[in-house]
């Protein structure tokens, strides 16, 4: 692996750079990618802020399974791997689903149809940019307009996130998986 381009701050945190890590980590050491986000602490700041993780409009599970498929077609093992440790469990995805997201495809039988469409959906703006009006069409016969909007916005939130792990070579966490073999 190569060495981290930035260095992650390390603690004592400033009280507002603190205050950040608070509202995503409850608690928790933060990770790398936000001690090495932090420093820039406005960048930080605007980040946990216009964060996706709430409840949304979409399932928990369906919003880990887009946030997968773009990290994983993005190459970024490392928040692949975060968020399996994270909402893994919690979204119920099995071992075969999660290597699916990594080395597999929408046509895999481990997907509901809704689960195919949303892979298709992070598949053709992650190669193309854009989604041709064949797969719109079959996405809003099974979402909402505001999940739509959701999906979308995971893929992209993700994919800069993305950018900037394998950007900065950020370090991988010790506590997360790996992408499967």
């Amino acid at each position: 692996m190569t060495a981290p381009r930035i260095a992650p701050i390390d603690p004592p945190y400033d009280p507002a750079v603190q205050a950040d890590f608070d509202k995503v980590m409850r608690g928790l050491p933060p990770l790398k990618l936000f001690r090495t986000v932090a420093r820039n602490p406005r960048v930080l700041s605007r980040l946990m802020a216009g964060g996706l993780l709430d409840r949304g409009s979409v399932s928990l599970r369906l919003r880990e399974l887009v946030i997968l498929r773009t990290t994983a077609l993005c190459g970024a093992e490392y928040e692949w791997g975060v968020h399996v440790a994270a909402y893994g469990a919690k979204a119920q995805l099995t071992a075969e689903e999660l290597r699916s997201t990594v080395r597999g495809s929408a046509d895999d039988d481990c997907w509901s149809r809704s689960e195919s469409l949303a892979i298709r959906l992070c598949d053709a703006l992650h190669h193309r940019g854009d989604v041709d009006d064949a797969l719109w069409s079959e996405l809003a016969g099974v979402f909402a307009e505001d999940q739509l909007i959701e999906l979308i916005m995971l893929a992209g939130n993700y994919t800069s996130i993305s950018y900037f792990l394998r950007a900065t070579r950020v370090e991988l966490e010790k506590s997360a998986p790996r992408f499967p073999a």
